[in-house]
């Protein structure tokens, strides 16, 4: 209030109230769904980032195409057994172009292509090569799916890849690395690519779930040319290398992609797709627990890296501030 010549004035002015999902000042908070989704990325992550230790042990005994068949295989069985259990039927028409174009490129060409190439080029190498794909999503989901492209996302891509690169060179072995070697993580990399982007839009019609068992079911039809390699290695392998499929399939695929389906229901695609270069600071972390194979400084550092790119792509940013609203509460005049 101002009090002039002995009449009372009311002054007004409007006070900044936080809108929905956002705390005073104008900072977003995440919601109850959105720490939900978090988890749910989290859980992928560390699941994906074991998968890459049992697919190294396996594969001396299963060849890629026969090791990806049979991690789908199983994991398609669990996921049929879990959707019959919960009703969950089958997913409209709408969802069928992005389930079928996700199910052929992601758990089909990109788990062969990545078992093969993973063969052909040392682990380091092959790490960096795949790694373009978040730079692929990022660009296609601000072109496809209307995204935009935020500076802090693709502030931590670049970090995030950067770091790649880093922990890529810290484990690089002696071996040449082959052209054939490097095209195949090349086409493992623009496979899930261009499948996460045609997953997000079938998510808005189909539950995860759907799109998870729908999707594995048809990656485990497009591999079946492998059924014949699979049956005979089968036979000569040992039980502890089953298993490792058996554990591909039920827990990094089954689960794994099924909370992946969750998060990025309700992620923007880029975001998700960065979220993806924690896997390789966490395989180091796992193979120094299970192998035994203590990281370098360097992979310390690229893992380091990894994180904080990562951070940055999930940062809320600052909404700014309406005209005539205020960040801070407005005092008396007198």
């Amino acid at each position: 209030m101002t009090a002039l010549s002995g009449e009372t004035v009311v002054v007004s002015r409007q006070e900044h109230t936080p809108g929905p999902g956002q705390e005073p000042g104008g900072r977003s908070k995440a919601s109850p769904t959105g720490r939900l989704a978090l988890m749910a990325a989290g859980v992928t992550v560390v699941l994906w980032a074991s998968a890459f230790v049992a697919i190294r042990s396996a594969g001396r005994d299963f060849s890629p195409g026969a090791l990806a068949l049979g991690r789908l295989v199983c994991g398609s069985m669990v996921l049929g057994l879990v959707a019959r259990a919960r009703r969950e039927g089958w997913p409209p028409r709408a969802a069928w172009p992005g389930i079928v174009t996700s199910g052929v490129l992601w758990f089909g060409v990109y788990m062969v292509a990545l078992n093969w190439g993973e063969q052909k080029v040392d682990a380091g190498t092959a790490a960096i090569v795949v790694s373009l794909g978040p730079i692929i999503i990022a660009l296609l989901s601000g072109w496809r799916l209307n995204e935009g492209f935020p500076r802090g996302v693709l502030a931590g891509v670049a970090v995030s890849f950067a770091g790649v690169v880093v922990v890529g060179v810290a484990t690089a072995g002696t071996g040449h690395a082959s052209v054939a070697g490097v095209l195949l993580c090349l086409m493992a990399a623009l496979a899930f690519a261009i499948a996460v982007v045609s997953q997000k839009p079938a998510l808005r019609y189909a539950s995860a779930l759907q799109v998870t068992t729908c999707g594995a079911a048809i990656g485990a039809l497009a591999c079946l040319p492998f059924s014949g390699q699979l049956v005979s290695q089968l036979a000569t392998a040992p039980f502890s290398a089953t298993l490792q499929v058996c554990y591909l399939g039920v827990f990094p695929t089954a689960i794994g992609f099924t909370t992946w389906a969750y998060a990025l229901a309700r992620t923007p695609a880029a975001k998700m797709g960065a979220t993806t270069y924690l896997v390789p600071a966490i395989t180091v972390l796992i193979s120094w627990a299970v192998l035994g194979q203590v990281p370098t400084w360097l992979a310390i550092i690229g893992g380091t890296l990894c994180l904080v790119g990562v951070a940055l792509s999930r940062r809320h940013p600052r909404a700014p501030v309406k005209p005539g609203q205020f960040s801070q509460e407005p005092r008396e005049n007198t």
